[in-house]
């Protein structure tokens, strides 16, 4: 596990740790249908956001959870401003009132997740960054989803475009799934598991391939 996490830690630009031409080299070669949806997205074009530590991240994502980005983005700058406007600190997040958080527009689950981040980001359970860039994939999802507010999905998303990995599929993406069900022409929504089955082929570059399922929304063409 160390030796796959310290090869994972290695980047290659763009904040990822892994070569992006190889990628969609090795996916065009192991699936002709996933070819011909690249050739209609055009180039793999991930965006990757750079991460101080985990625990603003994480924060920033529970705040993120089921608003709408401007509206998000707000709620977010007041609690960062609730503190001075600095960065954000788990003793900071502990120490102050729920009464505080919920009033730059927190929700009660929101608050208690943010509570429970900073606790678990003190005692250890929530890794360095540098500890966690040496972490697998599996890893880094068992330890983060001990945070309340924290599912599989959002360690996911951070995977992919915080710490670059390669080798991530959301299964439980409901976009993930709609795209492969619209590049594969299928007559309807595919389970998890076979979708799982299919992006065997993938391996070990099934984050791109996700990226271009989400594509697939945009370029439906033909298979």
């Amino acid at each position: 596990m160390a030796a796959q996490g310290k090869k994972q830690a290695e980047e290659f630009g763009d904040g990822l740790c892994y070569d992006a031409g190889a990628a969609v080299r090795h996916l065009a070669k192991a699936d002709p249908v996933l070819a011909k949806l690249m050739k209609r997205a055009g180039p793999f074009a991930l965006q990757t956001r750079s991460m101080h530590n985990p625990f603003e991240a994480l924060a920033r994502n529970i705040v993120f959870q089921q608003l709408h980005g401007s509206a998000a983005e707000a709620i977010h700058r007041r609690l960062v401003g609730l503190f001075g406007g600095g960065r954000l600190r788990p003793q900071d997040v502990l120490e102050a009132p729920e009464e505080a958080l919920r009033g730059v527009g927190l929700s009660g689950a929101k608050t208690a997740a943010l509570k429970d981040l900073a606790a678990k980001t003190l005692d250890g359970t929530v890794p360095t960054l540098a500890r966690l860039k040496r972490m697998s994939d599996e890893e880094i999802v068992e330890r983060l989803t001990r945070v309340r507010g924290i599912g599989r999905w959002t360690v996911e998303m951070l995977l992919m475009f915080r710490l670059g990995r390669p080798d991530v599929l959301p299964v439980g993406d409901f976009a993930v799934r709609k795209g492969f069900m619209v590049a594969y022409g299928l007559g309807g929504m595919p389970k998890p598991k076979e979708l799982e089955l299919h992006a065997e082929r993938w391996r070990p570059y099934r984050s791109v391939a996700s990226w271009y399922m989400w594509r697939a929304l945009e370029h439906p063409g033909q298979g």
